[in-house]
């Protein structure tokens, strides 16, 4: 926690210096009125009648500290609140920022409902605990230091009681704290888990009323409820006990000191004053000790958050840019794999792709078919580079994909992927994430070759319309022929479409083929397809098997040689002729 501590509170250091710094002062201030207050019955009150003069005196300096109490007070409240709205802020933006430099494996590491949870309610736990850190333990030690010594200034007899008590009070917190913290990661972890249900089912919510399953969805939301609640309970089980533990011995001692200081009243040796006044000093050693076990507690929770903060913060990305050229370009759209292989992750038995070994020449359409699972999408992220080939090379425009900066791989090889994501805002801001120089004659234009433009100009707002988040307002299709348009717009050297058409018409399909064929000229383009007409106009088709490529030609060619592929397009032109 210390480490994010200072990283984060760089920009606000000043706010994070005062305040702690208004705490101290404020502490000097309430522990002096305690001694003004036995100075008014000791000094001003031992004569008959009373030192009225002394009285008003000490009176209007209790007043003048309580109110400088207050002031500084509200200082440190308000400093404390700059500075802690400053590094949570700071550590929310660094993690942002991090895991967009995550590649789709580290991504696939974290559901995105724990990314969420982290950056939001963990964030929220941490600022409570940074308050807590300079209010109460900032605060309490000085405090309880300086009560201390009033009270063993005062009588050193009486004091020994807290000899006693300290070390019980100090195994007891040292206990609860290293116990909560597990749990509390524990309960975490079954907090990420009701919301990875929790989002599963909002975003299925058609799926689950389509068969009829609220029922089940319910049952299955209450046991997870029910897990997170047991979690919860013994996570704060502990932290639930330790306060009826901390006032048992708060009572004790103040019962202790009032048996003892009667006695010493008594005897002689103790005043009426030193004794009010050092009740006083009890009660704020008795609450400072109260304070850091609170913010003990407060930490330990947060302790959880700052663990799943750091998981974020550490994840290494195994993708990055470091050695790249920055002045490298990608001159064309050549694309070249090298005898590649490539596997999701280390400890997988088989790789998704094996020994591929292909030249992809500027300004060709190719087409990729397959069944499902031959690792088609798996080939053509190589090309982007969200992934990596585990062996072989990866070329584009002649060079290495790895030697150019991520960004400007990326604004040259445009993708639509098979799950199209829109975000909130009108159509055209969509559109414009493709290049938001973009005009709005170019806009539409690309819209014109993606067969968008119709649906948008029937619409009411046409391109100022609002698609709401997730693009909820147009259909499938809508939303692939949106996407397609919006890839175009970048003008990259290279354009993926990975199953993009599969939600159109095969009219509309193949409307969008021929104006691609038309608007992309030298601009390479990969389609996959699950249907031959999508890809039967490419230069070439490959076929994809278990991984590897299995056949590569032109539609007659492979019309001509190959029985599977012949077979798939009289199986699929039976269908439209059906």
């Amino acid at each position: 926690m210390y480490k994010l501590l200072f990283k984060y509170t760089k920009d606000g250091w000043w706010a994070a210096v005062l305040g702690p710094l208004f705490v101290v002062i404020e502490v000097f201030f309430e522990v002096a009125i305690p001694y003004a207050m036995s100075r008014i019955i000791d000094v001003g009150m031992n004569q008959l009648g009373g030192d009225i003069d002394y009285i008003v005196r000490t009176g209007l300096i209790m007043v003048a500290l309580a109110v400088g109490a207050a002031l500084t007070g509200i200082l440190a409240g308000l400093f404390s609140s700059i500075s802690s709205a400053r590094f949570i802020r700071n550590i929310r933006k660094a993690m942002f920022r991090k895991i967009q430099d995550y590649s789709f494996k580290n991504i696939e590491k974290f559901a995105v409902s724990s990314i969420v949870m982290r950056l939001t309610r963990d964030m929220r736990m941490l600022r409570m605990a940074y308050v807590a850190i300079v209010r109460m333990l900032v605060r309490a030690p000085i405090n309880l230091a300086i009560s201390l010594y009033m009270v063993f200034r005062m009588n050193n007899k009486m004091a020994g009681i807290f000899a006693l008590i300290i070390p019980i009070l100090a195994a007891g917190l040292m206990t609860i704290t290293i116990k909560a913290h597990p749990r509390f990661v524990a309960m975490m972890g079954k907090y990420d888990d009701l919301n990875d249900d929790l989002k599963e089912n909002i975003e299925g919510i058609r799926v689950v009323k389509t068969f009829v399953r609220e029922d089940y969805e319910q049952e299955k939301f209450e046991n997870k409820s029910w897990i997170v609640t047991t979690a919860q309970r013994f996570a704060e089980s502990l932290v639930i006990m330790s306060q009826p533990f901390f006032e048992l011995i708060m009572y004790t001692c103040m019962i202790a000191i009032a048996w003892f200081g009667g006695r010493f009243i008594i005897a002689g040796s103790l005043t009426t004053g030193q004794f009010m006044s050092y009740l006083a000093y009890v009660r704020s050693i008795l609450f400072s000790l109260v304070m850091v076990s609170n913010a003990l507690m407060q930490i330990v929770m947060a302790q959880a958050a700052v663990d799943r903060a750091n998981e974020l913060l550490d994840e290494v990305p195994d993708i990055n840019d470091d050695h790249a050229d920055p002045e490298l370009q990608v001159e064309n759209g050549d694309i070249e794999f090298r005898h590649v292989s490539f596997k999701y992750s280390e400890d997988a038995e088989n790789n998704a792709l094996n020994d591929i070994d292909l030249k992809i020449h500027e300004g060709e359409v190719i087409g990729i078919i397959g069944s499902t699972g031959s690792s088609k999408t798996s080939l053509v992220q190589l090309i982007p580079r969200l992934y990596d080939a585990t062996e072989g090379e990866v070329l584009v425009g002649g060079r290495n994909v790895k030697e150019y900066k991520l960004h400007t791989l990326r604004d040259a090889v445009s993708m639509v992927l098979q799950k199209n994501t829109l975000f909130s805002g009108t159509i055209e801001e969509n559109l414009k994430w493709g290049n938001p120089e973009a005009t709005h004659e170019e806009v539409v234009e690309a819209c014109r070759y993606a067969q968008a433009d119709d649906f948008i100009q029937a619409m009411p707002k046409k391109y100022e319309t609002d698609l709401g988040q997730g693009g909820v307002n147009v259909s499938g299709g809508q939303k692939q022929r949106l996407c397609i348009a919006r890839a175009l717009l970048k003008k990259p050297k290279v354009i993926i479409l990975d199953d993009s058409t599969s939600a159109v018409d095969t009219d509309t399909d193949h409307r969008i083929q021929l104006a691609l064929k038309e608007k992309l000229g030298k601009m390479t383009t990969i389609i996959i397809a699950q249907r031959i007409t999508s890809v039967k106009e490419a230069d070439r088709i490959i076929m994809m098997k278990d991984g590897s490529i299995d056949d590569i030609g032109t539609h007659d060619e492979l019309l001509e040689r190959n029985d599977v592929y012949r077979d798939l397009y009289q199986t699929q032109m039976e269908g439209v002729a059906e």
